[in-house]
């Protein structure tokens, strides 16, 4: 079995301090990074998706739904943009492999909308790495994270959601979102890196 972790999101502008902070979101990019740590044998691979925006058609708004409409957030060329310190420094020490960007001129939510530098999607990303099961963290469970986990079940991926390595915008519809995702074949599990 050749195991990918998907880390999603983990961004400055997700986290408290940030344009859409996500309660907890400072928490979770510690506690991804000490489970990547503790767990880099059991991985083949390890990828972490960005929300990248530049022109997102119909994404931003002055007067924000925060369903389908949202303030400015992860716009390329700020701060707010890149991974959190704890991310990016797995990126930069090579524990993590890729970073694919999604929703530069369109709102994207899952990481299957996003491409690596080379502009291959993330599932032609996972096939070369001949990846056979997905474990999924990061923010936010209600969204980037279901969507994520979603399209991973729709290309067959055995998926596990590692519950405790994510946080979402809103309590109740994460709590919906946990069980769309355990009705769609996702295997909820806690994370037990110390």
């Amino acid at each position: 079995m050749r195991n990918a972790l998907v880390v999603v999101d983990i961004q400055n502008d997700f986290v408290e301090g940030g344009a859409l902070p996500i309660k907890g979101g400072m928490q979770v990019a510690a506690m991804v990074s000490r489970h990547i740590r503790h767990f880099k044998q059991e991985y083949t691979f390890v990828v972490a998706t960005r929300d990248y925006h530049e022109d997102p058609a119909g994404h931003f708004s002055d007067q924000p739904d925060f369903v389908n409409t949202w303030p400015p957030h992860c716009v390329i060329g700020t701060p707010g943009a890149s991974l959190c310190p704890p991310i990016f420094n797995l990126v930069r020490e090579k524990l993590i492999t890729a970073v694919v960007d999604k929703g530069r001129h369109a709102p994207a939510y899952s990481g299957f909308e996003g491409l690596d530098p080379r502009g291959h999607p993330l599932i032609d990303v996972l096939k070369e790495a001949r990846v056979d099961h997905i474990d999924i963290c990061g923010l936010a469970t209600d969204y980037c994270v279901r969507a994520t986990a979603l399209d991973a079940r729709k290309y067959d991926y055995q998926v596990r959601v590692l519950v405790n390595l994510c946080a979402a915008v809103n309590p109740e519809t994460g709590m919906q979102a946990l069980d769309e995702l355990k009705a769609a074949g996702c295997q909820l599990q806690a994370a037990t890196a110390p």
